[in-house]
């Protein structure tokens, strides 16, 4: 069986989004730098990922800034912004795919971090790049039901250690042409947090109402894309074709349950230059409506939405009508409407 899921939300509103900004700046030219050998043995010439990719640079951690940390920075200037009481969230949902540990979740840390109620359910939500925006769905679902009153959701990513791996690996002398396209997605990530307040909406006016969403899923490309800390591989190009081809299918189909052609604005997960043409042509989505973060913050996994959401929202007024779009490997795509 074929088609979206779809889903409707009635009274949770977003009351604050914030974003944490990593504060080291990373170039796309010192990698070229630190590869230059490399490229120049196995023909490769150097600038792709600036002029190609379009990414000019990235953010790094600090090393003694965890992902953790990251993710309660973020967090805490959410909680302040939305001026709501830290023992009055119900949920918080860490949605980071960075993590320096299997076991205990992320979330506690977070939870311990930012003093939150013995009563505050808290767990970790992992779904690529799209986990923030089913942690949304899912806080949401939880308020609507009247389960919670307040949740959080948050996420630290940070690409210095995956990044550093892979400059060393790709500095061999062994290194093939191959090897340098099959790792070269990870070298386009980069690092920051993000964070969201929801609430009832009933109860506050002042928030965004969430109006609701589709998802789709075609799993049959979950290897296209697999790494850890240490090593990434993605078929890039096969990567990039099949997640507009279910992006496309996605949109098509929402159209009988929502008309999304002619937003005020639209936050997309950010990847690179050569993805967001070739996803706002797919979709006929207005390139003048949607504020590209990539160039100097690279792909944040699945704060990137958020934290691109947060750089717009300065720019919003109430009643606009606002698209977060996103691609998850796997692959899964998603788009969520919020009322602004």
């Amino acid at each position: 069986m074929q088609g979206n899921a779809v889903y409707r939300h009635h009274n949770t509103a977003v009351l604050s989004v914030a974003a944490a900004e990593a504060p080291e700046v990373v170039t796309s030219e010192y990698f070229d730098e630190v590869l230059a050998d490399t490229y120049e043995r196995v023909g490769i010439r150097p600038g792709l990922l600036a002029e190609v990719a379009g990414i000019r640079e990235r953010r790094w951690w600090p090393k003694d800034v965890s992902f953790t940390d990251a993710a309660s920075l973020a967090g805490a200037a959410a909680i302040a912004e939305s001026g709501v009481d830290a023992s009055q969230i119900g949920l918080l949902i860490d949605t980071s795919v960075c993590r320096s540990h299997l076991e205990p979740s992320a979330a506690v840390a977070v939870h311990h971090s930012l003093g939150l109620s013995s009563a505050c359910l808290n767990f970790d939500l992992a779904n690529a790049c799209l986990g923030f925006v089913n942690g949304m769905q899912l806080a949401a679902t939880m308020i609507d039901a009247g389960q919670i009153d307040y949740a959080l959701v948050v996420d630290g990513e940070g690409s210095r250690r995956p990044q550093e791996a892979t400059l060393e690996r790709l500095s061999s002398p062994q290194t093939t042409m191959a090897d340098v396209f099959e790792q070269f997605a990870t070298l386009t990530l980069g690092s920051g947090g993000a964070a969201m307040v929801l609430g009832r909406a009933d109860e506050h006016p002042e928030g965004h109402r969430i109006v609701g969403g589709v998802a789709r899923a075609d799993t049959q490309h979950h290897s296209l894309c697999i790494g850890d800390l240490d090593y990434m591989r993605t078929d890039t190009k096969a990567l990039l074709e099949a997640g507009l081809d279910v992006a496309e299918a996605t949109w098509n189909e929402a159209r009988s349950d929502f008309d999304w052609s002619a937003m005020d604005a639209y936050v997309a997960h950010q990847v690179s230059m050569v993805h967001a043409t070739l996803l706002f042509k797919r979709l006929g989505i207005d390139p003048e409506r949607a504020l590209l973060t990539f160039p100097t913050l690279g792909n944040i996994g699945p704060a990137s939405l958020p934290y691109t959401l947060a750089l717009t929202a300065p720019s919003l007024s109430a009643g606009d009508r606002v698209l977060c779009v996103g691609i998850g490997s796997g692959i899964n795509t998603a788009g969520i409407e919020i009322t602004w």
